[in-house]
């Protein structure tokens, strides 16, 4: 009894030391962790709306409960619209808006992309935040899906697997027709969430 009494007793002695070093390293880094999402995001940005002086939250709520049943409705309930930032021009004029979208749909896990549309409604082009695919099939979505993207203008993309012969049509990865899937729904939802926000 006394020797279960003594290791637990140690046990807990070094649960409450590892707490406690792990609560010092989470303080001293949380800052600099922060500091590297957000630079990480202003990148991302800047890459879709390269023409933006600046970037602006848009304040108001961007997820309303009676909007988020009307994108499950549309087909999007896979896929939310995280954050919504003006592109501002040097002259301070709104260029268009850059979209964090999330979509759960992919082979790997949640999608994260930034998505730049002017006010003409042209795609910019999109950037990835975070993708968890798999190697040499999702992963190739970089190269493969993200340049198909920017400079189109459509009120919606497909994907498809025979070539594309039309401007919103994107060539789906071989191999990856889910990661591709994932991809052309959460630029369609930041269009449609333009269409009904501009």
């Amino acid at each position: 009894m006394k020797e279960m009494i003594k290791n637990a007793g140690i046990l807990l002695a070094i649960t409450v030391i590892a707490g406690l070093v792990l609560g010092l390293v989470y303080e001293t880094t949380k800052d600099t962790i922060a500091a590297r999402e957000e630079a990480d995001k202003k990148a991302a940005y800047k890459e879709v709306f390269a023409d933006a002086r600046d970037f602006e939250p848009i304040e108001n709520e961007i997820m309303s409960t009676e909007y988020r049943q009307e994108l499950d409705d549309a087909g999007y309930k896979a896929v939310s619209i995280d954050e919504v930032v003006k592109a501002i021009g040097a002259e301070g004029s709104v260029l268009g808006y850059v979209y964090t979208v999330t979509t759960s749909e992919g082979y790997g896990g949640d999608i994260t992309l930034t998505v730049g549309i002017n006010n003409s409604k042209v795609v910019g082009g999109i950037s990835i935040l975070t993708i968890n695919e798999t190697a040499g099939l999702g992963m190739n979505a970089e190269k493969v899906l993200k340049p198909q993207f920017a400079g189109k203008q459509v009120d919606s993309f497909k994907y498809t697997k025979t070539g594309s012969t039309a401007d919103n049509e994107i060539d789906a990865i071989s191999g990856a027709t889910i990661t591709t899937n994932a991809f052309t729904n959460a630029v369609n939802c930041c269009l449609k969430y333009y269409e009904d926000h501009r």
